[in-house]
């Protein structure tokens, strides 16, 4: 299997670290494995398959060379990064609100719309909805296609 140059924005936070993590967890095949975080973070490392990685932060052509990066930072660096990470030939699958409501960029779901995303080779920010979204579509989405419902309203406290 072809290994994959993988990129995570935000990797000391939670969400970063279950990124990481969920790739090695799961075998994912990973060539390179660069992590990212703010300056605060800068001489940090984290371990992925015995491996001690060194974070990095963010810089013009930082991405040169990835396939694939996952932002799991604030609204504010997504927006301005993730599309660098496409320009530097990377997806970027981006888990903030900052494309959300973006008509360019689809909102996907993998088990649901998968459809959406981009092909191999075409580079993209890959957007995905909130959470409670999420699991909300997972669960009413075979409930459309066998009941033929029209229309559904929910509230959302967060």
């Amino acid at each position: 299997m072809n290994k994959i140059n993988v990129g995570v924005v935000g990797a000391t936070g939670v969400v970063g670290e279950t990124f990481i993590q969920l790739l090695e967890e799961r075998d994912f095949p990973v060539g390179e494995l660069r992590l990212f975080a703010s300056q605060n973070s800068l001489g940090q490392v984290r371990e992925f398959n015995g491996v001690d990685v060194a974070i990095q932060i963010l810089s013009d052509g930082c991405f040169k060379g990835l396939d694939l990066v996952f932002f799991s930072s604030g609204d504010d660096i997504s927006g301005e990064w993730a599309p660098k990470a496409v320009t530097d030939g990377a997806f970027a699958v981006d888990n903030s609100a900052a494309f959300r409501m973006n008509p360019e960029v689809h909102l996907v779901v993998p088990e649901i719309n998968g459809d959406l995303l981009p092909k191999p080779g075409h580079p993209a920010v890959i957007a995905n909805p909130n959470c409670s979204t999420i699991q909300l579509v997972m669960a009413v989405e075979p409930l459309l296609k066998k009941y033929g419902v029209k229309a559904i309203r929910v509230a959302s406290y967060q």
